[in-house]
């Protein structure tokens, strides 16, 4: 084997965020105490890699720095990321890489149902980039992987966590149709943060999106998540707790925001585990199926013993 090494080109390799590089340093406090997670050394985890790698696959748990992904890939639960590495959007708060993203490639939804199964996993969540590229911002491909999985893994609850479909007349529709147990679309933020932390979205149009998907199917769970950490107030997160509930969303997740790299935004502020308890007791009172709130929380961890919860919640309700 040759190894070839380039000494004599000057350009550079392209940055993971061009719209960043520039940006000044934004300099966050030293993370406490009860932010803490092992480093990912199991044979779990490098198993969960291996099938990975073997189909070619993205993973949000890798993209966007997850600081669960030894506790996940350890049992073998991964989070697909479809459409590619490279995000059309450049939210402040995601390490996701972005740019122009690459064509899509027809048969990633039968290598995703391949991962699905060679993982086992009885509970799979799916996601993606934002493509604003695309004449239905993936909605298709959406609906692809969402069948393929089901051929392959008929057993397998299926979650999806899309992007917002801004602009993309019918998308919604396509991804409902297709008929994932789950539908899961993140506001990420409180409203007034929207500028600054993801100016590409557009927050009641988040909700709106949410709301849509009941009408199209009332049987379907639907699920949101914000960061906290970023600049929010306490009633903020309230009024957001309501907008869901306004839009019937059953499954509310509300996890502490961590900076990927200095050029992304600011943790303003670390939210204590007794405040996470606080919101999830609000958010219970305010009539959600299910919550998950803890600085640690994210919207794909622990995902399958979730679904099992917000079923049973549901059943509990219908008696």
């Amino acid at each position: 084997m040759v190894t070839i090494i380039d000494t004599v080109s000057n350009s550079p390799l392209r940055p993971r965020h061009p719209e960043k590089v520039n940006r000044p340093d934004a300099q966050s406090p030293p993370k406490p105490n009860w932010i803490r997670v092992r480093a990912p050394t199991t044979r779990g985890y490098a198993d969960t890699r291996n099938i990975v790698r073997e189909h070619g696959l993205v993973t949000v748990c890798e993209e966007a720095g997850c600081p669960n992904i030894g506790e996940c890939w350890d049992k073998k639960h991964a989070t697909f990321m479809i459409m590619g590495d490279t995000c059309t959007r450049a939210c402040a708060f995601c390490n996701v890489k972005t740019g122009l993203p690459d064509a899509l490639d027809a048969s990633e939804p039968e290598h995703v149902a391949d991962a699905t199964a060679k993982l086992g996993l009885t509970h799979v969540v799916v996601t993606s980039v934002d493509r604003d590229d695309l004449a239905d911002g993936g909605a298709a491909h959406f609906a692809s992987t969402i069948r393929a999985i089901r051929a392959r893994c008929p057993n397998t609850t299926i979650e999806v966590l899309t992007p917002d479909f801004l602009r993309k007349d019918g998308a919604l529709e396509v991804v409902v149709a297709a008929k994932p147990d789950v539908f899961n679309h993140n506001l990420e933020t409180v409203p007034s943060r929207y500028l600054n932390v993801r100016p590409g979205a557009r927050y009641f149009h988040s909700v709106r999106l949410l709301q849509r998907v009941k009408e199209l199917d009332p049987t379907m769970f639907t699920k949101s998540g914000i960061m906290v950490g970023l600049g929010e107030e306490r009633q903020e997160v309230l009024q957001v707790m309501d907008d869901l509930r306004s839009a019937d969303v059953d499954f509310l997740t509300i996890g502490q925001y961590l900076q990927p790299t200095r050029k992304h935004h600011a943790v303003m502020s670390y939210v204590t585990p007794d405040e996470f308890s606080a919101y999830e007791k609000v958010a219970y009172a305010k009539g959600f199926l299910m919550v998950s709130a803890s600085p640690l929380t994210r919207s794909s961890h622990h995902a399958g013993d979730d679904f099992a919860k917000l079923k049973a919640a549901r059943a509990a309700i219908a008696r």
